[in-house]
């Protein structure tokens, strides 16, 4: 089945894209928006619409694959690709790309989507991320559909795995409004709650006591309003390095007496810490967290640490999984560029024995998400991130829902290899 067109359209993410460095230099919230000037290259103002492309790709028989092209919330920042504007790389996708792509036979998954993760521009730089992220997911859908397969089962057969019988475990993110939002997610039952957004040391606290007091609030607030008995949820708090600014990034000791005191205040609920520290490279932060989780698995404290900074590209992954950095890693899909790397970090992760977090952005699309839930399907990711936007309820129902339809299309032997 032959590729005959390619067709891209502008669309918009379910977030921002927000000026990390602007922020971090103090820029002041005033509702949605945020009062300064931008620091970052590419940005008009510190915070604005996401932007996406819809990568549509036709086939001979009128079939049609698609993906969605995202960025992730804070472009531009640690090393990352530049903000990534539709309208200054739709061109580059309607040559470049559909160059490549058109009169190929689609035929197979992995080569199409390695061949554009590899390509170059004049100046011999592989295309944005954002690029070949949803490029990708296009390019899955579309031979996918040539071959008569759910997107899922083509990915499983390609790389010789069995898909998920049942619901992944979906992680639910609050963002500021970790209350209201904390009871939507409670609400709804979801497996791991609720990211926290614990950024600032006024957030965390002085000396953690914060962050301390809204764990202990969040496990009464289950209690309170548990949708059955027996709900047990993960509680899974991103500290965005707070807790090293606190204590001492290479203070694996007094780290670990705060995450003991975290473990006693959300007891019985298991509890995740991510980004405890940022230790400002890749090589001092696979370090640092390697000593923090050496230190807390030696005392018996049972608090998985979640490796997120620093960790961004599939051969990232690849390093802190080899170093034991981190409980679990958070794949985040849009920075692996085509999404056959992210099924890759996915098995190698579950191949050393850490967890496998298949995350992404706020500031992705439903489309992407859906494609991403396909993959996750595919290589039995440990959990899932709920996406796109902040409000809870949208991005659980996307997830869930695309979660459910392939559970019941594989039970009645639609889209499945025939023996």
């Amino acid at each position: 089945m032959k590729i005959i067109n390619l067709v891209c359209s502008k669309g918009l993410t379910g977030f921002y894209f927000d000026d990390q460095k602007a922020i971090k230099q103090g820029a002041i919230s005033d509702g949605a928006v945020y009062s300064g000037e931008p620091m970052t290259p590419g940005f008009s103002r510190i915070r604005q619409p996401g932007e996406s492309i819809s990568v549509q790709i036709i086939l001979e028989n009128g079939q049609i694959g698609w993906g969605d092209c995202a960025a992730v919330q804070y472009s531009g920042a640690g090393g990352r690709d530049p903000l990534f504007l539709a309208d200054s790389f739709i061109p580059i996708i309607e040559h470049d790309v559909a160059s490549h792509l058109i009169g190929q036979e689609a035929d197979s998954f992995r080569r199409l989507a390695g061949e554009i993760d590899g390509l170059t521009d004049a100046e011999g730089k592989k295309l944005h991320t954002a690029i070949r992220y949803g490029v990708s997911q296009a390019i899955l859908d579309a031979v996918a559909k040539a071959k008569g397969l759910n997107m899922c089962d083509l990915v499983a057969m390609e790389y010789g795995t069995t898909v998920s019988g049942s619901i992944l475990p979906i992680f639910t993110q609050s963002g500021d409004d970790r209350y209201s939002n904390a009871d939507k997610m409670i609400l709804k039952g979801a497996p791991v709650l609720p990211h926290g957004l614990f950024n600032s040391i006024s957030k965390t606290g002085q000396k953690g006591e914060n962050l301390l007091a809204y764990v202990k609030w969040l496990k009464q607030r289950v209690r309170d309003v548990a949708p059955h008995e027996g709900y047990r949820p993960v509680f899974h708090i991103d500290c965005y390095g707070t807790v090293g600014q606190i204590f001492g990034a290479d203070n694996y000791i007094g780290m670990a007496d705060y995450l003991e005191q975290l473990e006693k205040e959300a007891a019985p609920f298991h509890l995740r810490i991510e980004g405890p520290m940022d230790s400002g490279s890749r090589e001092a932060q696979m370090r640092d967290l390697r000593g923090l989780c050496r230190e807390i698995d030696q005392r018996g404290i049972h608090v998985e640490i979640v490796a997120d900074e620093w960790c961004n590209t599939l051969e990232d992954v690849i390093y802190f999984a080899d170093n034991a950095a981190g409980h679990m890693i958070q794949i985040k899909t849009p920075d692996l560029g085509s999404i056959h790397n992210t099924c890759e970090a996915v098995l190698y992760c579950k191949q050393k024995g850490v967890g496998a977090y298949q995350g992404g952005t706020c500031n992705e699309t439903d489309r992407s998400a859906q494609v991403c839930i396909h993959c996750a399907m595919a290589v039995n990711a440990d959990q899932v991130l709920a996406k796109p936007g902040m409000g809870v309820d949208e991005a659980y129902m996307i997830c869930f829902n695309e979660m459910q339809r392939i559970i019941a299309l594989r039970k009645n032997g639609i889209g499945v290899l025939k023996p």
